[in-house]
């Protein structure tokens, strides 16, 4: 049984002073996250050794967490990318499009597919789908944060950095309307923060309309 962290909804740090307006909470400090890595690239290599492998990462959330794990592995590999957007309003998710697809050819070939964050699992299986059709020989999937209160679809990842609650949560790569992804921890988003790029904005009505 792999041990994964998993992070109480009571847990809680002191935010950096030029992001309390915006944060909540610090959820999993910068060093949590380095000693995590270093565990999941032992379980990587544990698994993978002696043969090469694919790394597809998706964008855009990955790229912190995909190059400090990459740098942790001593294994031979190959890199690429897949983009996929999530078309919907405020923060619930849309209708996906891939934005980018696979240089590489993956056939017969062992692919870690690496990701930020899985939450619904919607995107995680539109992709497994994807890959799956060019005949790899296997597919891992290696994910930073799991929040399995919000899944919809049956899908688990292979390797987990955190477990975490039902937070909505930024840094490390993650973002809000793209920003945060450089954040060196991972926090909770402060509700006033997307509450108001959510709320319609007011009509202002010009004195001569107020005249009529």
């Amino acid at each position: 049984m792999k041990n994964i962290p998993v992070i109480s909804p009571a847990y809680t740090q002191p935010v950096p002073a030029r992001w309390r307006r915006d944060m909540e909470r610090v959820l999993i400090s910068d060093r949590q996250i380095a000693r995590r890595i270093k565990e999941l690239s032992f379980e990587i290599e544990r698994d993978f050794q002696r043969r090469e492998m694919v790394v597809v990462s998706l964008l855009n959330g990955t790229v912190m967490f995909l190059a400090d794990l990459i740098r942790h592995l001593s294994l031979p590999l190959r890199l690429d990318f897949i983009g996929v957007s999530s078309y919907g309003q405020g923060t619930e998710s849309g209708d996906l499009v891939f934005t980018k697809e696979l240089r590489l050819d993956v056939r017969g070939r062992d692919v870690l597919l690496v990701d930020d964050i899985l939450d619904t699992g919607r995107t995680i299986t539109r992709v497994l789908e994807k890959l799956r059709a060019l005949k790899p020989r296997r597919i891992k999937v290696c994910v930073l944060l799991d929040k399995p209160a919000r899944r919809v679809e049956p899908v688990q990842p292979d390797y987990t950095g955190f477990k975490i609650p039902d937070f909505f949560v930024v840094g490390y790569g993650l973002d809000f309307a793209e920003r945060y992804r450089n954040l060196p921890f991972v926090g909770v988003l402060n509700p006033k923060v997307y509450e108001a790029k959510k709320a319609p904005k007011k009509r202002v009505v010009k004195s001569t309309e107020a005249k009529e």
